[in-house]
């Protein structure tokens, strides 16, 4: 697979050293501006028309914003949506404009969306490359992830005894019992929140035989993955089969909040394999990822905003002409989580949208 080679970037023309600073909240702005816009299609049955809005108003965004962005994981893998897309260029490209990598879902759970439920959000995690020759997204063309997340003090027990059991092919009761030891819980009160499909049966089944406390979510895995790591969220491990662009969103995330995970390719089948391959991910296919694998480097941001309520942020609410918003912004760098509730006056709010290439009001 041919990569072409990257512009470099002139930091002292960019914006500073430290230039993903001053641009974090353009892409906190993108996320508010996709949930707000996807909140017209809450239980309307209609997913695609859902993704479609988040990604019109997220395209117009980026319009607007003085960077050389792009798409490294992007929508479409899974159900062919209507964009973002992998290779799409973002932004003005200006000349010393800063360089990003850019990961992103629109809307992470669109059926919950679709069917007014709990647990789906708007989000962007990006990087600034600090070596034109490596990528720090890493974009592995497979549908589907075997995935373990967990929170911080997991993560440092690891760290100091790497003969633990905190691995992705351990068994589930061995994980639930050293993070049930190590944050001083009984195992009973241990929550392990995994996706509701037929892959994980046997998995929620050993969860329960083990007697920890078991929270299934229908859609929308982000948020799930990166609860273990929330100080804020009452959940402990993440575990299961779910998307593998989530699975990159998701450790991007727990770059900033310092929680980990661990994930390995899950062929749905031999045709799969076969083609992963083919690809030249045959070397791969049983090697663990780890967090800093997935989302390298330092020069991380990871921005989200809350549609529906989920593990992570509350959804978006509306009384009256105002509309709040919650949402996320985290930086690898510093470690900084900032939590910011938006109040949107929406007689007054107006978004740039890509369809209509001008403002308009939400």
């Amino acid at each position: 697979m041919t990569t072409a080679k990257r512009p470099k970037m002139n930091k002292k023309t960019s914006h500073g050293s430290d230039f993903e600073r001053q641009i974090e909240f353009d892409f906190l702005r993108a996320t508010e501006i996709g949930a707000l816009n996807t909140l017209q299609w809450l239980g309307k049955g209609q997913k695609e028309k859902a993704d479609e809005a988040a990604c019109d108003a997220i395209r117009g965004m980026f319009d607007l914003m003085d960077i050389r962005g792009e798409v490294m994981i992007g929508e479409g893998i899974k159900d062919e949506a209507p964009g973002l897309f992998k290779g799409e260029k973002v932004g003005t490209w200006k000349d010393g404009s800063p360089r990003f990598e850019i990961a992103l879902d629109p809307v992470d759970g669109t059926t919950n969306v679709s069917k007014g439920m709990p647990n789906s959000l708007s989000c962007i995690a990006t990087a600034a490359p600090a070596d034109d020759d490596e990528t720090c997204l890493q974009d592995i063309p497979a549908f589907y992830m075997n995935k373990l997340a967990y929170p911080l003090e997991v993560r440092r027990a690891w760290k100091k005894d790497p003969s633990l059991p905190i691995h992705i092919d351990a068994p589930i009761g061995e994980v639930i019992d050293v993070t049930a030891k190590i944050l001083g819980k009984d195992v009973r009160d241990v929550v392990v929140c995994v996706l509701d499909r037929p892959r994980n049966g046997d998995l929620i089944d050993a969860v329960r035989r083990k007697g920890a406390a078991l929270r299934m979510i229908m859609d929308g895995d982000i948020g799930a993955a990166l609860a273990p790591a929330m100080h804020t969220s009452n959940i402990d491990l993440y575990a299961g089969i779910g998307g593998t662009p989530e699975g990159i969103l998701s450790a991007a995330g727990l770059r900033c909040l310092g929680g980990g995970m661990r994930a390995k390719i899950w062929p749905r089948d031999d045709d799969e394999r076969k083609d992963l391959i083919a690809e030249g991910w045959g070397d791969r296919l049983d090697k663990e990822y780890m967090s800093r694998d997935l989302a390298r480097g330092d020069n991380l941001v990871f921005t989200a905003t809350g549609i529906s309520t989920s593990p992570l942020l509350r959804g978006v609410r509306v009384r009256g002409s105002i509309a709040t918003t919650h949402s996320v912004v985290m930086r690898a760098r510093s470690g900084t989580v900032r939590f910011i509730e938006g109040h949107h006056n929406l007689e007054r709010k107006t978004m740039h949208l890509r369809s209509t290439g001008s403002e308009r009001q939400v």
